[in-house]
């Protein structure tokens, strides 16, 4: 070798090297035959008896003859070239071989494409009953004719057969629903439209939704919604509550206060959604409508004439309360509010970190937080029910979402840290030792019991029986104190007492309300010479009495024809109380 050259290995040399190696191992060559020999079975079965002999001969006979040719030079047996290994031209002529498989695989294309257009048997699982009814299920016992003919002769008492807003209540009768469906129904068959319906256009309109809707909640949703639709959004409320308003007695001195039927149609409508609409898109689905208390509660309007009796979606008393409480925070009653003026409620109880996130749009719709980080009544509504009370699924959702940072389904330490940091300066300033973070923790963690360590999940909130107490802790430094001056043992037996008790927001709404009552009685008449009646503030919360008849302060507010469900103008005529 020249002095100074370098030595090279060669790759490919070495890898053959040991490949031949590799091949000439008697275990290699059992291996190897009988590969083939699985090769050659299926081919032959598919030839016949006639065309092949057995496959044991021909293999032990081709394979030492073609052992020495390979590798003469290395002196190692190898196994056959490639062309005497292939099987299928043993025994035949190589000139028919390769025409008999090329024969042999089309056929075999040919019996699976069979095989595929071959019917199948009837599966196992047509068997199985219906059991998804998204419309509700049918009932055999249902006749339609009857309920027509019934319908009949109901119209046939109206004048020409046609029957106005003030007759839907007889007909609705007839139809089976409850009195308070007659808006919905009156509406459904274009009588908003005409002033009438006539018996033809009805009955055509209710046999379609006999024969499509098998429950309540369908046929309600089927009524009340829009053309191409099958969910309900906010506005399709609107003329259902405005029927209520005009003609339940427990509202009549409301009727004439038509300025202020859309403020009290708006807190409805958006007790509705947070009731029922538990999936958060703003449309109620039947499914959702089924698993609520709503439609129980609308065929209750027709049972008690004392409005605020129904306080899970109708109380005037409800609606009165939350309104007073948006206009002591709407200052320049433009009916919406900003950051400021949210934090004023409650004298500053809610932190200033809880009132960004309530701002960020994680628990508002519309685009005035976005783009002039207000929100409306209609967002004011929700807030204001969450905030008094936490144990609802509604709320704690609220509430999870503000307090969810980075919108992963849980709340981390960093979380829960960075809302008790401006709890710990608030309590600094007013000279009462906050507890470590540390500690706070530990605490938190014991109440809530979370089952994965080191996240706090919205199941483990709602599973919790004192999520108000976990909130509060983290945001309202009020109701923070409050809880520390009561022992848990105190709290949960609050929680798990039994029988017909009043939520936490009813216990609020009917305390605010006797608050109000009383000032209007201790207060001086107005300059529009209305006076206020002393009323009792023990006495049940279940009056008719018109606040607004005694203290006018509100706003006048634009007609019912332009109500917008979250944003407001305002107008001209919006001034301040004289």
């Amino acid at each position: 070798m020249p002095p100074g050259k370098v030595l090279q290995p060669v790759l490919k040399m070495k890898v053959d090297e040991l490949f031949l190696c590799w091949l000439s191992e008697a275990g290699t060559q059992a291996m190897l035959r009988d590969c083939l020999r699985r090769v050659q079975m299926p081919a032959r079965t598919e030839a016949g008896a006639a065309d092949a002999g057995p496959p044991g001969p021909p293999l032990a006979a081709a394979a030492p003859a073609c052992k020495p040719a390979l590798f003469d030079s290395l002196g190692a047996p190898s196994p056959a070239p490639a062309s005497a290994a292939l099987p299928l031209g043993a025994a035949a002529s190589p000139r028919t071989g390769p025409p008999g498989r090329a024969t042999r695989r089309s056929a075999g294309t040919r019996v699976v494409q069979t095989k595929k257009e071959e019917p199948l048997p009837p599966a196992s699982s047509q068997n199985i009953p219906t059991f998804y009814f998204p419309r509700g299920r049918p009932k055999d016992t249902v006749n339609i004719d009857a309920i027509i003919t019934k319908i009949e002769r109901t119209f046939a008492q109206f004048p020409h057969e046609r029957a106005t807003m003030e007759d839907m209540g007889r007909v609705a009768k007839a139809c089976g629903c409850p009195l308070y469906w007659k808006g919905p129904l009156f509406c459904s068959a274009g009588g908003e439209r005409t002033g009438a319906v006539s018996v033809h256009k009805f009955i055509a309109m209710w046999r379609k939704v006999l024969q499509n809707c098998h429950d309540d909640a369908a046929k309600f949703v089927h009524l009340l919604m829009s053309p191409g639709a099958n969910y309900l959004v906010q506005e399709d409320f609107i003329p259902f509550l405005q029927d209520v308003v005009n003609t339940h007695p427990g509202l009549a001195f409301l009727k004439e206060a038509s300025e202020f039927h859309s403020r009290y149609i708006t807190t409805v409508t958006q007790r509705i959604f947070y009731s029922v609409n538990r999936s958060w898109s703003g449309r109620i689905t039947c499914a959702e409508l089924r698993r609520s208390t709503f439609l129980q509660n609308v065929a209750l309007l027709e049972e008690e004439a004392d409005i605020n009796q129904l306080t899970e979606y109708f109380s005037y008393e409800h609606f009165y309360v939350i309104y007073c409480k948006f206009w002591e925070l709407d200052t320049d009653h433009d009916l919406l509010i900003d950051s400021q003026d949210l934090a004023r409620h409650n004298d500053h109880a809610i932190s200033t970190r809880m009132i960004e996130r309530i701002f960020s749009g994680a628990v508002t719709r519309g685009r005035k937080v976005q783009k002039e980080g207000k929100i409306s009544y209609a967002d004011f509504v929700w807030f204001l029910i969450s905030e008094e009370d936490k144990k609802t699924p509604t709320s704690i959702e609220y509430w999870f979402r503000c307090m969810d940072l980075d919108g992963d389904g849980a709340l981390s330490m960093f979380e829960l840290e960075y809302f008790y940091e401006e709890q710990c300066r608030r309590l600094d300033s007013m000279a009462i030792e906050a507890l470590p973070f540390e500690d706070c923790l530990c605490q938190m963690l014991d109440l809530v019991k979370p089952q994965s360590e080191g996240k706090i999940t919205l199941r483990d909130l709602k599973k919790c029986k004192l999520a108000n107490v976990f909130f509060d802790t983290f945001f309202n430094i009020e109701k923070y104190l409050d809880h520390e001056q009561k022992e848990q043992v105190s709290l949960l037996r609050e929680s798990d007492s039994e029988g017909p008790e009043l939520s936490d927001w009813e216990k609020y709404a009917a305390e605010e309300y006797d608050i109000l009552v009383a000032e209007e009685a201790a207060g001086e008449p107005w300059e529009d010479g209305y006076e206020a009646e002393p009323s009792p503030v023990d006495q049940k919360l279940g009056s008719l009495r018109s606040p607004l008849a005694q203290r006018p302060f509100f706003e006048a507010p634009s007609t019912l024809g332009t109500v917008d469900l979250y944003e407001y103008v305002c107008e001209d005529d919006d001034l301040p109380p004289a």
